[in-house]
């Protein structure tokens, strides 16, 4: 690899932290890759699926508002969801957008990549499949839930994560970004219906087990209701072991300071505490730990301060620049 080159970071995720991890990372001088679920049902992006019978749009359109190089009135266009008493209501535009687009192209990769080039992206975005995919859970119980938006209101327990069709193959650029990072990212969400979601497609696994690149798990600040409940931080990687193997993650970056109290009282009633975590049981899992104050106090609600992160990340993906030269 050339030395002149911008080290390449690869994130994985959906859901709402993607957003927050990449408004960090895109004013750095890197080589960024996005690598986005899309197996959300719920909302605008479900009945869109339903209808098309396209990959949800949803997580796909909130990257690209993210990584837009346009006015800010443009990106608050694109993410206009309708109101009122029509057959609109509930949409966003920039949903029917990729929608619109998939129809021209007759392929959503390639909609997603026009979209993208329309709202002066900067990196890469990849759907993680260019065909609808359906997200399962088995619960402790045997119990099998269909649906990425059903799969938290049972809140029982989950055992494992699965996806039909089984034998998904990933566009070969999702597979080429990971074989050619430097940095791989694993961005903060909700662990069962937006991480695994992705990690769990064959050629994504494969590709996560082959590669030299680095891989970095950033930890969630609190547990999710249906999902994590009661999860420390160790919770959260056997479950990405269970799923993928042992030997892919090198790296977990985890939250260190107490929560202020006005914060976590807003959490009170959707039962979601703090990831608590012991860094020598993070260790015995051949973790290097990186701990940080990693909380945006700015912010109304609980989320990842994506300066201090994307600082973390950048510093991390230089130095594996470096190791391969």
């Amino acid at each position: 690899m050339s030395k002149d080159r911008e080290p390449h970071i690869v994130v994985l995720g959906g859901g709402t932290g993607m957003p927050v991890l990449l408004e960090g990372l895109k004013s750095f001088p890197i080589g960024l890759s996005t690598i986005v679920t899309v197996a959300d049902d719920g909302g605008s992006t479900g009945r869109i699926r339903a209808e098309m019978e396209i990959p949800a749009p949803g997580d796909i359109r909130n990257v690209i508002a993210t990584l837009a190089q346009v006015d800010p009135e443009l990106k608050q266009l694109f993410q206009h969801r309708f109101t009122g008493d029509n057959d609109l209501t509930g949409h966003s535009l920039g949903n029917l957008v990729l929608a619109a687009m998939n129809s021209l192209t007759d392929d959503f990769y390639h909609a997603v990549k026009k979209v993208s080039e329309l709202f002066r992206v900067e990196g890469s975005i990849y759907p993680i499949s260019n065909g609808s995919i359906v997200l399962h859970a088995e619960l402790d119980d045997g119990t099998i839930v269909s649906g990425e938006s059903n799969i938290p209101v049972k809140n029982k327990k989950i055992e494992r994560v699965f996806l039909t069709p089984e034998e998904i193959e990933p566009i070969p650029e999702v597979v080429d970004a990971i074989m050619e990072a430097d940095l791989i990212v694993i961005s903060p969400g909700s662990l069962y219906t937006s991480i695994l979601a992705n990690l769990i497609v064959s050629g994504v696994k494969k590709a996560l087990q082959e590669t030299k690149a680095k891989v970095v798990f950033v930890c969630n600040i609190m547990t999710q209701d249906g999902e994590t409940n009661d999860y420390s931080a160790t919770d959260h990687v056997n479950a990405i072991f269970r799923h993928i193997g042992d030997d892919v993650v090198d790296v977990i970056i985890v939250h260190d300071q107490p929560i202020p109290n006005e914060m976590l009282s807003k959490y009170k009633t959707e039962d979601s505490i703090p990831v608590v975590y012991k860094r020598g049981r993070l260790e015995q899992c051949h973790l290097e730990v990186i701990e940080a104050d990693i909380l945006d106090y700015s912010h109304p609600m609980i989320r990842h301060n994506t300066a201090v992160l994307a600082d973390i990340l950048y510093d991390l993906a230089v130095q594996e620049k470096a190791k391969d030269e």
